[in-house]
């Protein structure tokens, strides 16, 4: 900051109380304390004020890059890293078409009949689960466990 030694300061107090005198001597430090409190609290607003336009400058170079980032594609990009020249595209398309060809299980166009003795099947072409049994049947009611018997009889 200030290149300033102690003989230096010494002598600087040494005229100054030379010059205004040791009965008015507090008045001036008072003032002289007044005034530097002044200069750093403007010292330190213009310090705050650099720092928020820096901080601002910043912000909007930040701001720009987001922006930038906001504006992306992300689909074209990821398809551009992933799968560069298409091809995996096309043979998912490919199989997608074939997948979604009709299937005639008969000749007569419907569905093919089951064997006897095999599960029937159902639209989609595979086995349907046999219907389960209820014993709603003996005239208990849904849900409980004491069937017709009143809980007497044998447990399944």
């Amino acid at each position: 900051m200030l290149d300033i030694a102690w003989t230096e300061l010494a002598l600087v107090a040494g005229l100054i109380l030379i010059v205004v005198g040791p009965k008015d001597l507090p008045k001036v430090l008072r003032t002289l304390a007044h005034y530097v409190r002044k200069v750093r609290r403007l010292a330190g607003e213009f310090q705050r004020g650099v720092d928020d336009m820096i901080r601002e400058a910043e912000l909007d170079d930040v701001k720009k890059q987001v922006d930038s980032v906001g504006r992306t594609n992300w689909n074209r990009e990821l398809d551009k890293h992933i799968d560069p020249t298409g091809e995996v595209e096309r043979g998912l398309r490919d199989d997608l078409k074939e997948a979604k060809k009709p299937v005639s299980l008969s000749d007569d166009g419907g569905a093919a009949k089951p064997k006897d003795g095999a599960a029937p099947k159902g639209d989609d072409g595979w086995e349907q689960a046999p219907a389960k049994v209820s014993r709603a049947d003996d005239g208990a009611q849904a849900g409980d466990d004491t069937g017709a018997d009143g809980g007497q009889g044998a447990k399944p």
